[in-house]
């Protein structure tokens, strides 16, 4: 096998669900299902914070939730874990710019793996690309509350920069998505919408994620 086909990767970008125990008040599992349910197209598991599971716990849980993507023929990236993903077999792993390097990752997890990369300016884009990454999560886009730690608002108009930049492998836009706001950021040149809040503290995480799916339909029908 080689690297991951980038149509297949689209494809799978479209509704990308990210998250971990903390994003939520419901046993997890029960909220990746819920969203599997609704449609989600990729999960990553992302348990970092005070208060995350660590070691034999997250091990455990991170098992189930692959487990619950793999039933459903979902790809399940782990965010920051390298270890954690060889170990399970994970389909790819998702590093931020204060993580890992990306060069290293990718000599890590092999070819065949997903890797993607948070990027934050044209730079750091190149630079993943540069590293063997397989997509780019851009932002964050619009306010959001899920990240403590988030940088400078973007907007849609930076995808559309990079876009210009000659930036062409997937992109996944993420921070502050949600079904009212999806459409400019589709609009603007990104592949995927990624979201974590707007499903895990969904009053109905199925319903969020067959939204999500309905908006990209939508978009996809009229371009």
């Amino acid at each position: 096998m080689g690297r991951v086909d980038p149509l297949q990767l689209k494809r799978a970008l479209r509704v990308y669900f990210i998250g971990g125990t903390r994003d939520c008040k419901l046993p997890f599992p029960l909220v990746l299902n819920e969203a599997i349910s609704g449609g989600i197209t990729m999960f990553q598991f992302r348990e970092k914070g005070p208060g995350s599971l660590e070691g034999q716990m997250k091990e455990a849980l991170a098992q189930q939730l692959f487990s619950q993507c793999q039933e459903a023929s979902i790809p399940f990236v782990i965010n920051d874990d390298v270890d954690l993903a060889i170990k399970l077999d994970a389909d790819g792993v998702h590093v931020g710019q204060e993580d890992e390097e990306a060069k290293q990752v990718r000599e890590k997890i092999g070819k065949e793996k997903i890797l993607g990369v948070s990027a934050h300016t044209l730079e750091e884009a190149l630079t993943a690309i540069d590293a063997g990454a397989d997509y780019l999560g851009i932002g964050p886009i619009f306010e959001t509350s899920s990240k403590a730690d988030a940088k400078e608002l973007k907007g849609p108009e930076w995808i559309r920069e990079l876009r210009r930049n000659g930036i062409d492998i997937p992109l996944v836009a993420i921070g502050g998505i949600t079904v009212e706001n999806g459409n400019q950021v589709l609009k603007a040149g990104a592949d995927g919408l990624s979201v974590i809040s707007a499903i895990s503290r969904a009053p109905s995480p199925n319903e969020a994620a067959k939204s999500l799916i309905t908006l990209y339909k939508g978009f996809e029908k009229n371009h």
